[in-house]
């Protein structure tokens, strides 16, 4: 018997851990280089939607979320003042990226696979049997950060709380073993000195949170969860160049979402096939490429564009009117929303 084609990964997040779990089950060999090490704090939502039991079964990956959150109340905070609640169509699975990349790597090691963490390898430029999941492109003077700290010992008023502020969001869902993240995304501000010990807080005083900011201020902050992230933008997907991307690495969904991790797994699986067909010399690396790029673009096109239109309501104090105002009429269309989002 032929011997598989082996298949090489850059990046170790979401979609690089779950496709090579998957390549290894169908007998194909896999390295992974990781930039990084883990466990690691990532900054994220932590708190995913739209991931449906087929992918987490077709990817193996069942384990690696066992006893994740199950999270439906949503309540809405606009300028520190509570304007509705609602209900997810569906549960999110809420679980730390700390835990959850852990358990990845370990699941794709124990399969068979080499992992090779703080390794930097150069993107290839479509490089046969190389696939690209090392997150976003970095983008020179890019508007946005993100921000997030785990607390402990935070009362909440529902699984998520949304809170819209000036050119802001935060998103709070508790996670695992009493933890809950805090994570937001903000306007980058030229105003503001950078400390990162105080840097979430401080964007939220200056977004119009300061209440956000002293709740959070008196409560117990995780030892090393403090990230930031900057230098990205939103539904911009990589260029068509003859590699295979997913994940982060094809684009960014706005995080109001809950929608990235969902997509990472979901990528990952959309280009198992395929490439389990090329490690078996049944397609060509081009015909390959084209087929993954294909099942990205119809898959993702019409979260990705709703996305894009909804994301200025989160933002613009004009929009955030109108969007609290259907929230805290009941109008808000939550199911059609998150179908179209998901």
């Amino acid at each position: 018997m032929i011997s598989a084609q082996p298949i090489t990964i850059i990046g170790g997040g979401l979609a690089g851990l779950s496709l090579g779990i998957a390549l290894g089950r169908a007998g194909v060999p896999t390295e992974i280089f990781e930039a990084g090490d883990y466990p690691r704090h990532r900054v994220c939502g932590e708190f995913i939607t739209g991931l449906d039991d087929a992918t987490i079964d077709k990817l193996g990956v069942d384990s690696a979320l066992a006893g994740a959150g199950s999270h439906r109340s949503v309540t809405w905070f606009r300028h520190e003042r509570m304007i509705g609640q609602q209900t997810l169509p569906l549960p999110a699975r809420a679980i730390s990226r700390f835990v959850l990349d852990a358990r990845l790597a370990d699941l794709f090691v124990a399969g068979g696979g080499k992992l090779a963490t703080r390794s930097r390898v150069a993107r290839p430029a479509g490089r046969a049997g190389w696939v690209e999941t090392d997150g976003r492109s970095r983008v020179n003077a890019a508007p946005w950060i993100g921000l997030k700290f785990h607390v402990r010992n935070l009362a909440m008023t529902g699984d998520l709380e949304l809170h819209l502020g000036d050119g802001a969001y935060v998103g709070i869902s508790s996670v695992e073993d009493g933890w809950i993240n805090v994570c937001g995304l903000f306007q980058r501000r030229s105003d503001l000195r950078f400390d990162r010990d105080d840097a979430l807080l401080t964007y939220l005083r200056a977004s119009g949170m300061p209440g956000l900011a002293e709740r959070l201020s008196t409560v117990e902050i995780r030892a090393g969860s403090r990230s930031a992230v900057a230098g990205f933008i939103f539904s911009r997907c990589a260029s068509d160049n003859g590699s295979i991307r997913l994940g982060d690495a094809w684009t960014m969904v706005p995080p109001f979402t809950g929608n990235g991790m969902a997509m990472a797994f979901i990528s990952a699986a959309l280009a198992l096939d395929p490439l389990v067909a090329w490690a078996h010399r049944e397609r060509s690396w081009e015909e390959t490429v084209s087929c993954i790029q294909e099942n990205l673009r119809r898959k993702f096109r019409l979260r990705l564009r709703s996305a894009a239109l909804l994301h200025p309501f989160f933002l613009n104090r004009t929009l955030q009117g109108f969007l609290g105002a259907t929230v805290h009429s009941g109008l808000l269309p939550i199911t059609s929303l998150y179908r179209l989002l998901h």
